[in-house]
């Protein structure tokens, strides 16, 4: 592939940044409940409080919607994120309830984009467990067999079954699901928020959390909020104050990567019939998804861990763009000629178990991570299944299942430098044997 004119961006390829963002906060004001960050959580857990008649302050660093939420593939996922055979091997009585949060997330961000008429592109169409080879089917049908003892559901099929392209084997597409722009579904729920009852300040980074007797203050440059209750919904960033649980999750940075626009008769080569986006079996995935402008947006296969507070705002580097290009030239070899047009990356957070989180700290301070990869679709259902918890004083079924009874994590074990670069070598590693750029050469050859 073409990387020689590529856009590097330090925002998002799916959507510029809004031109109305909100002031920041200056002086010192009460509230019932205040959240901080605006991702697609923070957003949705304080819209969730405005409708149901709460007093909430957003406080948001750069404008809602600048992080992860834009940042993503824009995939719309209904099985939990992580390995689901280290899941039920290590946390069986956990992965019923993940799949049905999974589930009920999925269909929770539907419903999301209907009640705010949000045009995002979405298309319903399922996303795929791709298998580049035999030995990664075998991983998809065995995840499927967990999948189906736990409640879920998942259609196993060949690539032509799934309507996938002819170089993956087959796969397995969720029931639940799609693809959309990440980008604009956040700005479509920002919008929502805005037109609420919600007082919400952009441009206020939040320096300190801390508990002062009844009352959490949040501490920021120019100001100062005091509040009843406090949910913190940052995802990656939670980390930047004490009061965050010691190892709650470590900060991933990953990268996206969109091309040209195609020709469609090129694209209808492929036997992409279903549009279905697909995530690779790897250890660490690979994801392609096709677009409404002809592109096909790609990306991860590389992870680098955050080693500090706060977390560099950066554009993708060429190495790991060119690997990418590798990647999809491997895949797709009869689009190998088409040029790289756009990259860009944001930092995901990741949890030691691979499980969502949620919990609480003392009696007024929430936080959750809903994320591993799967987040656009979580992030929102937990949080205002929060809003609820904050409200009614009870828990849902589904927050009950990832509800974290004490704020104590275990370490990181793979997570490292030396883990990542590990796991990396092993994917490199296996697809030098496995046939798979035989069989993508195969199949290009055979359409």
């Amino acid at each position: 592939m073409n990387i020689d004119n590529v856009t590097y961006s330090t925002f998002t390829g799916w959507i510029d940044p809004p031109t109305d963002v909100r002031p920041s906060l200056d002086g010192d004001i009460t509230c019932d409940v205040a959240v901080v960050g605006g991702g697609m959580g923070g957003m949705a857990t304080a819209l969730r409080l405005a409708e149901r008649g709460q007093d909430v302050v957003l406080l948001e660093a750069e404008f809602c919607g600048y992080g992860a939420s834009s940042r993503n593939g824009g995939q719309i996922a209904s099985v939990p994120g992580g390995d689901l055979r280290l899941l039920s091997l290590f946390y069986p009585k956990k992965v019923p309830g993940m799949v049905r949060v999974a589930e009920n997330a999925a269909r929770f961000t539907e419903d999301l984009i209907k009640t705010h008429d949000i045009d995002c592109d979405y298309e319903p169409n399922g996303l795929a467990f791709a298998a580049v080879s035999h030995g990664q089917m075998l991983r998809t049908r065995t995840i499927a067999a967990i999948l189906r003892r736990a409640g879920g559901r998942g259609t196993v099929g060949t690539a032509e079954e799934l309507g996938i392209p002819r170089s993956f084997v087959g796969g397995m597409r969720e029931a639940v699901g799609g693809a959309l722009n990440p980008g604009k579904l956040s700005r479509g729920v920002r919008r929502a928020l805005l037109a609420s009852s919600a007082r919400v300040y952009e441009q206020t980074k939040v320096t300190d959390v801390t508990r002062n007797g009844s009352k959490v203050v949040l501490s920021t440059p120019r100001g100062t909020v005091r509040a009843d209750k406090a949910v913190l919904a940052t995802n990656a960033h939670s980390g930047e104050w004490e009061i965050t649980p010691e190892r709650l999750s470590v900060p991933m940075w990953i990268i996206e990567v969109e091309t040209e626009p195609i020709a469609p008769e090129r694209i209808a080569a492929l036997g992409w019939s279903s549009r279905s986006g697909m995530i690779t079996q790897h250890q660490v995935m690979e994801h392609y998804r096709l677009t409404p402008r002809n592109t096909i947006v790609f990306g991860i296969r590389r992870i680098e861990r955050g080693q500090t507070y706060p977390l560099p705002a950066k554009a993708p580097d060429r190495r790991t763009v060119e690997e990418l290009a590798g990647a999809f030239a491997t895949r797709f070899p009869t689009l190998a000629d088409v040029a790289v047009e756009r990259t860009w990356g944001g930092w995901i957070a990741m949890t030691s178990s691979f499980l969502s989180i949620a919990g609480q700290i003392e009696d007024n301070v929430y936080y959750s991570i809903a994320c591993n990869g799967h987040g656009l679709a979580q992030a929102p259902y937990v949080g205002s299944l929060i809003a609820d918890l904050i409200v009614d004083g009870s828990r849902h079924e589904d927050l009950d299942s990832i509800w974290a009874k004490e704020p104590k994590f275990p370490p990181f074990a793979m997570l490292g430098p030396l883990g990542l670069r590990t796991v990396w070598a092993v994917d490199r590693l296996t697809d030098m044997f496995n046939g798979s750029r035989r069989r993508a050469l195969r199949a290009a050859r055979m359409r």
